[in-house]
């Protein structure tokens, strides 16, 4: 892989192709039940996630097509981690010019420097437009493991 990082803090079942979600809340929880069945946050740290974005709006549709949904590091981090819900469909965020969304990535992060080397590979890979084409265009978790 190219992204080592990334590589890592995508456990084994962090990655869901194809999901299905009618609205931002569903896709946020997609990407947060992820990081719970890998271990790497508790149930509550998915509702954080959904109440950061009705809280304060639409801020993690980082560039058009994607958001990076997060909260704060708490109690509710297990450890340091990454999914990733690539949608069947585009979902809109409310977001003002990158919407609608495809690819959701829930970040779990143990504490505020944890994840800095994580962040910069994940910016690097998304900054690849080639990288982005092969995530949207992936039908299996082994192409979107391939892409990074």
């Amino acid at each position: 892989m190219r992204f080592a990082a990334l590589a890592d803090a995508l456990a084994e079942g962090a990655i869901e192709v194809g999901a299905r979600a009618s609205d931002r809340t569903e896709a946020i929880r997609i990407a947060g039940d992820l990081l719970v069945s890998t271990g790497r946050a508790t149930p509550h740290y998915t509702d954080e996630m959904v109440r950061a974005v009705d809280e304060h709006g639409p801020y993690i549709v980082i560039a058009p097509g994607i958001a990076l949904a997060h909260g704060r590091p708490s109690a509710e981090v297990l450890d340091t981690g990454l999914s990733l819900a690539v949608l069947a469909d585009p979902v809109v965020f409310g977001h003002s010019t990158n919407d609608p969304v495809r690819l959701v990535f829930g970040l779990a992060a143990f504490d505020h420097n944890a994840h800095l080397g994580l962040m910069r590979e994940l910016a690097l890979a998304l900054s690849d437009v080639s990288v982005v084409n092969s995530l949207l265009n992936a039908s299996q978790i082994e192409e979107v493991r391939a892409a990074l």
